[in-house]
């Protein structure tokens, strides 16, 4: 009971892109309008802005937690099953995750209120695909190993294997209200269109093989294991059939499930930011507090029982002439109908990844004061000026809830703004993925013309093959200062 190495390779290979859902470089980046996105309660200052559909706001992420490309592939004279051994099997825990994150915006619209300068109204729609695979270690021992030698007497937890994914399209419209000169907040309302969904991640159960008394060995499996899936089946079936319409088949159910023609739900998101005094602001956020209720193309798989096997038992010579296939068929009888395999349609909600920021921030470096004609209502009637700092430091908490608990990182930061035409933060993060985590984000304004552009943990772009972690993201914006 032993896979070859190939195919342990292959699986590893599989799972090698992992993402992470962190954008602490955008978060209280207010310059940028898609900071709302992360924080409804951030501060606003333009008049209106809208973004250039389709590459206003694009997110990419990649890394990994546990082994790289190079620790496997590197030309270091180390034979390949000793990587495994020694960088995989014996240095990875169930702890331990794969997943990809990534986001692409259709469009996003924000304009301040006519009556209600102080609120400042956003919407748009954006795709999402989300997935996390955690190793499963003592299943990858298993497979690597077996179930003989020193694994004899070994219990081998089904419970390792937990995965999650879904590929989702946003509605969303927010209202970020200033209540007063030091207090912002704002809320998100979401629409979710599910394209797919697939999840496998409260499973139970262990695999043992111990002595046996009729035969050498006897193997016991206790199960408890569920894969819940909406909306692959179809995409399945369509590629299955593999015909001159194929691709034509997937473009019509993609669009449809995008314009709430897949399984629905509803999300919110809230935040605010808070002035502590004119120098110091507090902010904090809650995203995709929401779920989805899975009910069209539900197709679920299930595996509970208990079931033991000594193999196929023969008695010597009396049986010498009755070996044949019906043996093997009645111990797979036997198995089946100890452990149960079982399908069903049944509808389940599934939850979306609920995340949270929160922030200090000090601003120092005072500049010229600005007169207010950007529609900051408040500020407007008061007839106050709002003071401009060139410089700000600060610290971000970011958690995000995963089927194994929550996910923290940590994340100091320095921002320097040079007027409204340029400005630039550096982020230096720390997570289960690295401890050597530097960001840079960069944003320019040309008249109403804004590109940002935020890259992360780019000491590891020397050797990307090495890297634990890797994440891009960028777009364009018209907005609109003052009387532009």
């Amino acid at each position: 009971m032993r896979l070859s190495l190939s195919l342990f390779s292959f699986m590893l290979l599989g799972i090698t892109p992992l993402l992470s859902q962190n954008k602490q470089l955008l978060y209280d980046f207010y310059e940028i309008p898609q900071s709302l996105m992360v924080n409804p309660g951030v501060k606003t200052m333009e008049r209106w802005h809208t973004g250039v559909p389709f590459i206003s706001g694009l997110s990419f992420q990649a890394g990994t937690s546990g082994v790289t490309v190079n620790d496997l592939f590197a030309n270091d004279g180390i034979d390949f099953t000793t990587k495994v051994r020694e960088r995989v099997l014996d240095a990875m825990s169930r702890r331990d995750d794969f997943s990809t994150t990534s986001q692409i915006e259709g469009f996003n619209v924000g304009f301040r209120g006519r009556n209600r300068p102080d609120d400042y109204y956003s919407f748009g729609i954006y795709g999402e695909t989300d997935v996390i695979v955690y190793w499963p270690r003592d299943l990858a021992i298993l497979a690597f190993e077996g179930n003989g030698g020193t694994n004899i007497g070994r219990s081998f937890d089904l419970g390792d294997l937990s995965v999650r994914g879904e590929m989702v399209n946003v509605f969303h419209f927010g209202i970020n209200r200033k209540m007063s000169n030091t207090l912002t907040v704002g809320a998100r309302a979401k629409l979710y269109s599910s394209i797919f969904q697939f999840q496998s991640i409260n499973n139970s159960g262990s695999f043992v093989t111990t002595q046996g008394q009729d035969n050498i060995y006897r193997s016991t499996i206790v199960a408890d294991m569920e894969l819940q899936t909406a909306g692959a089946n179809g995409i399945i079936n369509i590629l299955d059939e593999d015909t001159s319409t194929t691709q034509r088949d997937l473009t019509r159910l993609f669009a449809k499930r995008v314009f709430l023609g897949g399984n629905l739900g509803l999300g919110l998101d809230l935040g605010f930011s808070y002035n502590l005094n004119p120098q110091t602001t507090i902010t904090g956020s809650i995203l995709d507090l929401g779920f989805i209720y899975q009910s069209k193309d539900v197709k679920n798989y299930t595996l509970r029982g208990r079931a033991e096997t000594e193999g196929i038992t023969v008695f010597l010579p009396d049986d010498v002439n009755e070996i044949d296939n019906d043996l093997w068929q009645d111990l797979v009888d036997d198995i089946e109908e100890s452990l149960p395999y079982g399908e069903n349609s049944s509808g389940y909600l599934s939850f979306r990844p609920l995340k949270a920021y929160g922030s200090i921030r000090y601003d120092f470096g005072q500049g010229q004061s600005k007169n207010e004609n950007c529609g900051c209502g408040i500020n407007v009637v008061s007839g106050q000026n709002q003071e401009f700092y060139k410089n700000s430091v600060g610290g971000q908490l970011y958690l995000i809830k995963r089927p194994r608990g929550f996910q923290p990182a940590l994340t100091g930061f320095y921002q320097k703004r040079l007027g409204r035409a340029f400005s630039m933060k550096t982020t230096y993060t720390v997570d289960k993925y690295s401890f050597t985590n530097v960001g840079l984000g960069l944003n320019f304004q040309a008249g109403p013309v804004n590109f940002y552009i935020l890259g992360d943990n780019l000491l590891g772009y020397q050797n990307i093959a090495g890297s634990h972690y890797a994440s891009l993201q960028f777009g364009f914006n018209i907005i609109s200062w003052n009387d532009n």
